[in-house]
């Protein structure tokens, strides 16, 4: 059976956008990197083509990866629940510093913590997954630190 792939909608987009770039954009200007680095003749020692042939691999990998992604993307529609789940930005408090900290919930392929997106497969993910507003838990870091929160609020 083949994965699914968790993305909001706006994570969808941006691949599809990505995916647009890299066809309509990036393809054409590597195209263009070849047909300059063959023009300066001999292939064999050519720093120029060896890149665009490089160049070339990566963009039609990623290509590859993201129409396969697209493929067998689940978009997950936002509720009104108030439940912990894909798409809900929380806020938690981390009880041992006080600090309150604001996240979104998503799919592994668009988290970006640095962002304050989590996402629902990392350790503090799998923890709220599921929970109302008010739940205090214990979780245990991808360190092995165990870190105490409450989750103050959920949108």
């Amino acid at each position: 059976m083949e994965n699914t792939f968790k993305l909001t909608e706006a994570g969808f987009e941006k691949m599809k956008q990505e995916l647009d770039q890299l066809k309509d954009v990036d393809r054409k200007k590597n195209l263009e990197a070849l047909r300059d680095a063959r023009a300066q003749g001999d292939l064999s020692e050519n720093a120029d083509y060896d890149a665009a042939r490089d160049e070339q691999a990566r963009i039609e990998a990623r290509i590859k990866e993201i129409e396969n992604i697209l493929k067998h993307a689940e978009i997950i529609k936002e509720t009104n629940s108030k439940i912990v789940s894909i798409g809900k930005t929380i806020s938690l408090k981390f009880l041992a510093t006080n600090s309150i900290k604001e996240y979104t919930v998503v799919g592994h392929l668009e988290a970006n913590p640095l962002a304050g997106k989590i996402s629902n497969e990392s350790p503090i993910g799998k923890a709220i997954i599921g929970l109302r507003k008010g739940a205090k838990i214990t979780y245990k870091a991808e360190t092995g630190k165990e870190i105490k929160i409450e989750i103050l609020d959920i949108k």
